[in-house]
């Protein structure tokens, strides 16, 4: 038995599950399963693997996306420079980690632009900003975090108050990597100034549920393209699936 599963706390839904579950299925992939693991602490991760002997690949969410790095032996390069923890491929002699939302929302971003690089406004300084800049440095696009206040005398962050008619011309790609507009509580919506949005804009909202947040529908409304997170969501678990199957 081939066992991969999902660690955070609390875990009350996942699509990961969903995902993997429904691929075993379609693709006739016998001998694999996928767990949902629960835990209280990251203490009990030892424990959890100790126990489970046949998982080969897990992902990882919240809270422990940093907290489990000093049980890791290594990280991929730009996993090290993120900060952040996804995707672990579990094998006999080592414990690797990975960011495969970097991996998603890069390719995800180029299937988009195609060879247009727009400089970028990246809304929120969470995790999930972490691996987007990553992408965007690697990608050369040139950008600013967006926050609601900003460090003082930061080069990398603006507050939402310095969102001037001038940043908002020259920054044509805007990035919601905040929670904000997810289901439930879908009217809510990062404070951009609406009435600078434009045909020449780009508008890359993480969020997958709802498919169009109010957002995305209000700059669609004024001409800007418009793209949800699903299919970075499809590229991560992907990336995932091809991380832990890799032959060494």
């Amino acid at each position: 038995m081939k066992k991969y599963g999902l660690i955070g706390f609390p875990l009350t839904h996942s699509f990961s599950k969903k995902y993997f579950s429904e691929k075993f299925r379609k693709e006739g992939l016998r001998g694999c399963q996928y767990e949902l693991y629960e835990i209280p602490n990251i203490q009990a991760f030892p424990a959890l693997l100790a126990k489970e002997p046949d998982i080969i690949g897990l992902n990882v969410t919240i809270p422990y996306k940093q907290q489990v790095i000093p049980y890791l032996d290594r990280l991929e390069t730009a996993c090290r420079e993120i900060g952040a923890v996804n995707c672990i491929k579990v094998s006999p002699d080592e414990l690797v980690g990975f960011n495969t939302d970097y991996i998603g929302f890069r390719t995800s971003l180029e299937n988009w632009v195609g060879k247009e690089r727009p400089a970028a406004l990246v809304l929120g300084t969470g995790g999930a900003s972490n691996a987007v800049a990553q992408a965007l440095n690697d990608l050369n696009i040139s950008f600013f975090k967006v926050s609601r206040t900003s460090p003082p005398d930061s080069k990398s962050t603006l507050s939402y108050k310095e969102l001037s008619p001038e940043i908002m011309a020259d920054y044509h790609l805007i990035i919601n990597t905040t929670p904000l507009g997810t289901y439930p509580n879908t009217s809510e919506s990062p404070p951009i100034p609406l009435e600078h949005i434009g045909s020449n804009h780009w508008f890359y909202d993480l969020v997958y549920n709802p498919e169009e947040t109010s957002l995305m529908k209000e700059v669609s409304r004024r001409g800007a393209k418009t793209k949800n997170g699903i299919e970075m969501l499809h590229l991560q678990a992907e990336a995932a699936w091809e991380i832990w199957n890799a032959e060494e």
